[in-house]
């Protein structure tokens, strides 16, 4: 019995120690399956983790010591994870790497025990959601910890002074976060550090005297904060450094001199700082530099010859300081050069030769300065050039033909200097071109034809010139937006709304004094030729006798025909209609098609007002529009198509027309029928007897003056029919004051909506060229192909309109020498704080500034370049409504 009792506990100590030889394998397996219990996975990223396994040496993103089969590494970057992470992780007690970047991963790090991770050394939570700050003795007992990446959270607070415990600590990446107050002193004396990166941040104070203490530091990064005082002479002795970038802070004083010896250091970025004096010469001396970004600060004096010794220079960054003096021609000796910039700065003399050495040369923008000549022929040697900036100097001459060869370029630039000359045929050769400025010079002559060839352009702005002739009527000229050609008074096309004259051969003229007075000296052979002369000279008199023959003969029988179709359109025009758009009769070859939506009307007497001037009420893209009286004494407002080439086939037009004649609103002018024949389109609308806001606003007399009451119900009354419109998925393509009409009770109604449709493809040179005639309501995605035209044209069309009525001003105004922009004019003022002023002077003060300010407020916001950050037409209503009758929301605008 003994014996047996001996065997039974020998066996249970068994059982207990063969357990006891693998617990471990366990832990690992418990710890990842708690750490996934609690993370969302909506990629499936840990499928693989089965809790009915052995090991998870096996699984997705996990890693295992050979030697001991622990888990070694969780490697979990960008799995899309989200939730929060688990106390299960602290099992594992061999993790040498946890790595959860990239995800979606929120709250604390506290959970996150260094002290029970004792063999962490590569700690990387970057790129995720974790806020709050950081316990002070977090990082007390951090053992091995070698790097520590929390770039890219939500921390806040101070810096932890406990970090200056991991004395192993090689990298330290806090970037991007929302660190405040000072960095803790014993991180300036982490000699193992290699890399510190605390950019992006709330940080401030100043850089320690003993920053050589960090003797191995290759990589120092402190932009994008509040950091002030001048940099330490100490950071001369930081010899292995390669990487400095303290842009975006408020240093002050000057670079110290000690930073020749860092003969290793290839980038210097102190752009946007407060740092004064000069450009040192002894910059020269750190000869491994390829990145050297000094701009946006307060230095002054000359560009230093020293920057020929810098071979290896890639960038060279000194805009918005006041440097003066010329550009050195020894430029050129820095012969990998890809970005040069020293735009904004005092610099005069001319653009050197030199410039075309640089072969390499990406970027060359020397824009406003002083610069003076020309723009050197050698720059077409650059064939790498992407990007030439000169605008805003003092250069004159003619542009190069040479700029052709560079056949790399995408954006050029060499507005507002006084340039002269034409435009060189050479432009059309750069297939890559987009973006082009010319403005604002004094160039001559034509616009090459050529240029119409380029495929990628998406701007070419010659305005302010002198150019004349036909604009190129084929790619991305026949939706050139209208500002792009203003002031140039001899330029012709639809971007100018001009038409251009035909130019007709002159004529052959001999001079009868140009041989002798005598007869007989006259050689035979020219006596002959002057007789074949004379013979073709009589042909040509008697063909034009015949021609000018015709003509009056063609214009009397105009006028016959005219006076014919006047008498004949009452009877083209007797069919009846129906109520639903049933009574439709068929068309046959000599007659018309006339649908009424409502009604029988007798056109008995209302027909001749199609041909009467006197009858006209105006003209606009689409046509002419005439007032006519039918003989129910009903009146109504008839538009003559004058696009009938461009309009759809018959079936397709009446398939809008109907559509457009379901649209009702007490804002809208009703579409009350139609009438088609081939060559003749007519639409039917409702008479509204009260003219348009344009005249209202900008040709009515004193008394007819609006009050503010009655601009905002038009304001109003106009953004609930857009609201309408683009309810029905119609989108109006040429709102301007001229389409909106006032009835007898001051309510406005929109006309000339939807006619878009009846073209056959939305074709934005017609858009541009017929549609939106108006300059200034035009949004700038006409002027771009690859943008969607949306109901967003109509929101930004309506911000110009806004600003209109409350201004009094047009949209574009043509002053002595000057184009002021109605938009750009309020925009400014209101950054300067005097939008008030903006308001129409005629109103004499009488409106209430807590509407009208706000009013023009939305004008601004739905005037926005991006179309996406424009409102839709029914939150415009709500806030206009909002503006009327207060309440919390207006606070937003005010």
């Amino acid at each position: 019995m003994r014996k047996l009792l001996l065997i039974v506990i020998l066996c249970h100590l068994a059982a207990i120690s063969v357990g006891a030889l693998n617990p471990s394998l366990n832990d690992d397996v418990l710890g990842l399956i708690v750490f996934k219990s609690d993370v969302q996975d909506p990629d499936g990223k840990l499928k693989s983790w089965n809790e009915e396994d052995d090991s998870p040496c096996n699984w997705n993103g996990i890693n295992c010591n050979p030697r001991s089969n622990r888990v070694s590494d969780v490697v979990l970057d960008g799995f899309g994870l989200s939730g929060r992470i688990s106390r299960g992780l602290l099992r594992l007690q061999f993790l040498y790497k946890l790595s959860l970047a990239n995800n979606n991963l929120t709250g604390s790090i506290s959970v996150v025990s260094l002290s029970q991770l004792a063999n962490l050394k590569i700690l990387d939570l970057s790129e995720n959601s974790l806020s709050g700050p950081i316990p002070g003795d977090y990082f007390e007992k951090c053992g091995p910890l070698r790097s520590i990446s929390l770039a890219k959270n939500k921390f806040s607070g101070e810096i932890p002074e406990s970090l200056s415990s991991c004395a192993t600590l090689a990298s330290l990446n806090l970037s991007s976060n929302q660190f405040s107050g000072l960095v803790p002193s014993g991180i300036w004396s982490l000699n193992g550090l290699r890399s510190l990166d605390l950019s992006n941040n709330l940080l401030d104070g100043e850089i320690p005297a003993g920053i050589e203490g960090l003797s191995n530091l290759r990589a120092i990064n402190l932009g994008g904060n509040h950091f002030k005082g001048e940099i330490p002479d100490g950071i001369g002795g930081c010899w292995l450094l390669r990487s400095i970038d303290l842009s975006g802070n408020s240093f002050s004083g000057e670079p110290p001199s000690t930073m020749q010896k860092l003969s290793l250091c290839n980038e210097v970025i102190l752009r946007r700082n407060a740092f004064a004096g000069i450009v040192p010469e002894w910059i020269g001396e750190m000869k491994s530099l390829e990145i050297l970004d000094f701009s946006e600060n307060n230095l002054s004096g000359t560009i230093p010859t020293s920057l020929e010794k810098l071979e290896s220079l890639k960038v060279l960054n000194l805009s918005q300081n006041a440097i003066s003096g010329s550009l050195p021609e020894s430029i050129s000796s820095c012969v990998n050069l890809l970005t040069l910039d020293v735009s904004h700065n005092n610099l005069t003399g001319t653009v050197p030769k030199t410039v075309g050495q640089l072969k390499l040369l990406g970027i060359l923008d020397l824009s406003e300065n002083r610069l003076y000549g020309t723009v050197p022929a050698e720059i077409g040697e650059v064939t790498s050039l992407k990007e030439l900036r000169l605008e805003k100097n003092a250069l004159t001459g003619q542009i190069p033909s040479s700029i052709g060869s560079c056949s790399s370029l995408v954006s050029l630039s060499l507005s507002h200097n006084s340039l002269t000359g034409p435009v060189p045929a050479a432009l059309a050769n750069l297939t890559y071109l987009q973006n082009v400025d010319l403005s604002f010079n004094k160039l001559t002559g034509t616009l090459p034809k050529q240029l119409g060839n380029l495929g990628h352009l998406l701007s070419f702005n010659i305005s302010h010139n002198q150019l004349q002739g036909e604009l190129p009527s084929n790619g991305f000229f026949n939706t050139i937006s209208p500002y792009s050609v203003l002031a140039n008074p001899s330029l012709c096309g639809a971007a100018v709304n001009r038409s251009c004259s035909t130019v007709m051969p002159k004529p052959i003229v001999l001079n009868p004094n140009s041989t002798d007075s005598n007869p007989s000296t006259v050689p035979q052979s020219f006596r002959h030729e002057k007789k074949i002369l004379s013979i073709s000279a009589l042909i040509a008199i008697g063909a034009a006798a015949v021609i000018f023959v015709g003509v009056i003969a063609i214009t009397v029988l105009n006028i016959r025909v005219r006076s014919t179709t006047s008498r004949s359109a009452a009877a083209a025009l007797t069919f009846s209609g129906g109520d639903d758009f049933s009574r439709s009769p068929s068309t046959d070859a000599n007659s018309g098609k006339l649908v009424m939506f409502s009604g029988d009307p007798d056109f008995s007497t209302g027909a001749h007002a199609l041909l009467n001037k006197d009858c006209e009420l105006g003209r606009g893209g689409f046509g002419a529009v005439y007032h006519t009286v039918l003989g129910d004494g009903h009146s109504v407002a008839i538009k003559k198509l004058t696009v009938s080439s461009l309009v759809k086939s018959q079936e397709d037009f009446e398939r809008e027309v109907r559509k457009l004649g379901k649209v009702r609103h007490q804002n809208l002018v009703a579409l009350e029928g139609y009438y088609w024949t081939p060559s003749l389109q007519l639409l039917i609308y409702e008479f509204v007897a009260g003219g348009n806001l344009f005249k209202h606003l900008h040709e009515g007399s004193a008394g007819s003056l609006l009050t503010w009451n009655e601009r905002f119900s038009i304001i109003l009354g106009t953004a609930k029919s857009l609201a309408h419109l683009h309810q029905m998925n119609i989108i109006h393509y040429n709102l301007k004051s001229s389409n909106i009409l006032i009835d007898g009770s001051g309510e406005p109604k929109v006309a000339d909506y939807g006619l878009a449709r009846l073209l056959p493809m939305l074709d934005r040179y017609v858009l541009s060229s017929k549609i939106q005639s108006a300059l200034g309501y035009m949004a700038p995605e006409f002027a771009c192909k690859t943008v969607k035209i949306t109901e967003k044209c109509d929101v930004y069309g309506f911000g110009v309109l806004i600003l209109e009525v409350v201004t009094g001003k047009r949209p574009v105004e043509y002053m002595e020498d000057d184009v002021v922009v109605l938009c750009d004019m309020v925009r400014g003022a209101l950054e300067e704080g005097r939008i008030e002023d903006c308001i129409d002077k005629r109103l004499q003060g009488k409106f209430p500034a807590d509407e009208a300010i706000p009013v023009m407020k939305l004008g601004l916001i739905c005037t926005s370049q991006v179309p996406s950050n424009r409102p839709d037409m029914a939150e415009v209503v709500n806030i206009l409504e909002l503006i009327r009758c207060p309440s919390e929301g207006q606070d937003e605008l005010v």
